[in-house]
């Protein structure tokens, strides 16, 4: 690994910006460089609603990163989210002409091309295919089959989809600011690098990144992602409920939810009183903590019985060990682990961006608002270094250039296994609909 070799992430979300400059060091930990984050104004549930005011954000927060970092950020690599994600289970086929040749990765790849000629609805494209086990002949339960000998080659995928129109007007975006796109990952599988460890994604875990707009939940068991939904809730859906249960504004509501607010009211007292002030010339209004507890713990609630849900649906409730990881910025409520574990009967701890990372850094860096930027900055120098990624668009827009323009070109390892290069189906994603804008 190169030291000099530099990644910046940015993350595009429904409240912020952040625009994040990182390497890894020589001990294989990763150093933060610099960091930009603004408010987002032209993002909806993970999607974005207002091209202009995005480019400015992604704009002020690149800025911000390059004064705080010292290099000047060209290349980004950026996370996908947003309501319009979707995911399914196929099963694909592939009869090979002889039983006396062994199983090669050209056999594993045609079986992954086929998967992307599925019909979705009108609009939909697969984001990315995710092989889960394959069965040779009968012979169920194999993760590695190159080299085996058999005729009938299947394998179960996990396919995640996702608006063509959503994903366009990323790269638009991107453009606008005057970047270039190296990688485009799905924002829950850029946290789980971040947060979770080896151990628990064998074990079984699930993963729950409360963001602003919307809720992501992935189910990793024994190393494979094998499950992945997008909850149309977040942290702003409460601060709606506040505003409106309190009968306050929307910036009070929001401070009233992040300096007093409280996953679960049994543990306020009855007389605790908030006192904010009024509009003008109107008298101060007081408001009981535990009410807005209770509003609070209403909405969570919800929010976690769509999640175990999607857990009991896919028989995942008893296999996961693990239980449930929380990261995103929903998940610094008070209390909020207490309340999952009584919620679900699931044990739960709060997932932060902190085993990575060198010493030195700040402290700001260590809240779970930045676990999908770490993570995306993590997924970069994987893929620089391995050549291989879920979804990869360094063909079309980086041309293997570096994030800063200040250092060295990255060095691709020769050693890339099979299956890390499964996923690099950009090219023919993107030639499929051609877009002239791009």
């Amino acid at each position: 690994m190169n030291e000099s070799e530099i990644v910046v992430a940015l993350d595009i979300g429904t409240t912020k910006i952040c625009a994040i400059a990182g390497r890894k060091n020589q001990h294989g930990k990763l150093e933060i460089l610099g960091m930009g984050k603004v408010d987002s104004t032209g993002v909806l549930r993970g999607v974005v609603s207002n091209i202009e005011k995005t480019v400015k954000a992604i704009s002020d927060a690149v800025n911000e990163a390059e004064r705080r970092s010292g290099v000047e950020i060209n290349v980004v690599n950026v996370g996908i989210a947003g309501q319009h994600i979707k995911s399914l289970q196929h099963r694909g086929i592939l009869t090979r002409h002889s039983i006396h040749d062994e199983i090669s990765k050209e056999d594993i790849e045609d079986l992954v091309s086929d998967m992307y000629k599925l019909v979705l609805p009108p609009g939909d494209k697969i984001l990315h295919v995710i092989p889960q086990e394959y069965i040779v002949d009968n012979e169920q339960g194999i993760l590695d089959p190159i080299g085996m000998s058999g005729i009938r080659l299947e394998a179960n995928f996990h396919i995640i989809t996702g608006q063509i129109t959503a994903t366009k007007n990323i790269f638009k975006c991107v453009e606008k600011a005057g970047l270039e796109m190296e990688n485009l990952t799905l924002e829950p599988i850029a946290s789980s690098m971040a947060v979770l460890s080896e151990e628990e994604m064998v074990a079984g875990v699930a993963l729950v990144d409360i963001g602003g707009g919307t809720t992501d939940l992935a189910i990793f068991h024994e190393g494979i992602i094998r499950h992945s939904a997008v909850i149309p809730f977040g942290g702003n859906v409460i601060t709606k409920d506040i505003k409106e249960g309190c009968n306050v504004m929307n910036n009070q509501a929001e401070q009233l939810k992040v300096k007093f607010g409280c996953a679960l009211a049994e543990e306020i007292k009855e007389n605790r009183i908030i006192t904010i002030p009024g509009l003008r010339g109107r008298a101060h209004k007081e408001i009981s903590e535990k009410n807005l507890a209770r509003i609070i713990q209403a909405r969570v609630e919800e929010i976690f019985d769509h999640i175990y849900w999607e857990i009991k649906r896919f028989g995942f409730e008893r296999k996961l060990i693990g239980g449930i990881v929380l990261t995103g910025g929903g998940a610094l409520l008070k209390n909020l682990t207490e309340l999952v574990e009584l919620h679900t009967g699931m044990t739960a701890r709060l997932g932060v961006p902190t085993e990575h990372l060198a010493h030195g850094y700040e402290a700001e860096v260590t809240s779970p608002i930045y676990s999908t930027a770490i993570g995306l900055i993590l997924k970069g120098i994987e893929e620089s270094n391995e050549d291989a990624g879920y979804l990869d668009v360094s063909d079309n827009y980086s041309n293997s250039k570096t994030s800063s323009s200040k250092k060295e070109p990255q060095q691709t390892s020769s050693k890339s296994k099979w299956y890390e290069r499964l996923f690099k189906k950009t090219k023919e994603w993107f030639e499929a609909e051609p877009n002239n804008d791009l």
